[in-house]
């Protein structure tokens, strides 16, 4: 943490898992506990990263897998100087639509032979970070399958390399998930936005009863 009052959260899993949901309702609830929070969303969050990311997403488009990592590096990178830390200073916590995590799982998970190994990701992405990281990381768990069904919007780049591909990146991110945080907690996404919402309560509830 970089205040002792600020908490930093990060929710993360693949596409269709119904982070953009959870992530209002950990919001409403942090709000509810007394705790100001502010979201964001990596990449996106800043003007650099907003043109980052339509670039990274746009479908016909191909890159190098470590070219396509170090432009997501880029724009997280400009969100924490110019976002995450002044707001970390100023007492307000922030919970992050995705952090490093996506990073480190998306682009070392192989579909075409350039895939960059989780280590370099990691020592990337420290640099990057300034060695900052969430102190709870959430990560939103549901086979591809069943997430990728519940998509109705045309799939990005990331999501039109197919089931399988998706597949692999759940396993990494499962694989990766104790690098990123301190803290962290796996939640079955393939309940209901309540009992969904529910889990992830009582772990944020967890961390926040061992922050104190």
């Amino acid at each position: 943490m970089t205040s002792k009052n600020a908490h930093f959260f990060a929710v993360d899993g693949i596409d269709g898992v119904g982070k953009s949901t959870q992530i209002r309702r950990l919001a409403e609830l942090l709000n509810g506990l007394g705790i100001e929070c502010v979201t964001t969303r990596d990449p996106g969050s800043t003007e650099i990263g907003r043109r980052l990311r339509e670039l990274l997403l746009e479908s016909s488009l191909t890159m190098h897998r470590r070219t396509e990592a170090m432009l997501f590096m880029a724009s997280r990178c400009e969100m924490i100087e110019t976002t995450i830390k002044p707001t970390l200073d100023s007492g307000t916590s922030i919970i992050s639509d995705r952090f490093l995590l996506a990073n480190v799982v998306y682009q070392s998970v192989c579909d075409g032979g350039n895939a960059v190994p989780p280590e370099t990701l990691w020592r990337m992405g420290e640099l990057a970070n300034d060695g900052l990281r969430p102190d709870l990381t959430i990560l939103l768990d549901m086979p591809a399958e069943r997430a990728m069904g519940r998509i109705d919007r045309p799939a990005d780049r990331m999501e039109s390399r197919g089931i399988a591909y998706m597949e692999s990146v759940r396993q990494s991110y499962l694989a990766q998930l104790h690098h990123a945080s301190n803290t962290t907690a796996v939640i079955n996404a393939d309940q209901t936005a309540d009992e969904v919402h529910r889990d992830i309560r009582s772990a944020v509830e967890n961390y926040l009863a061992g922050s104190n």
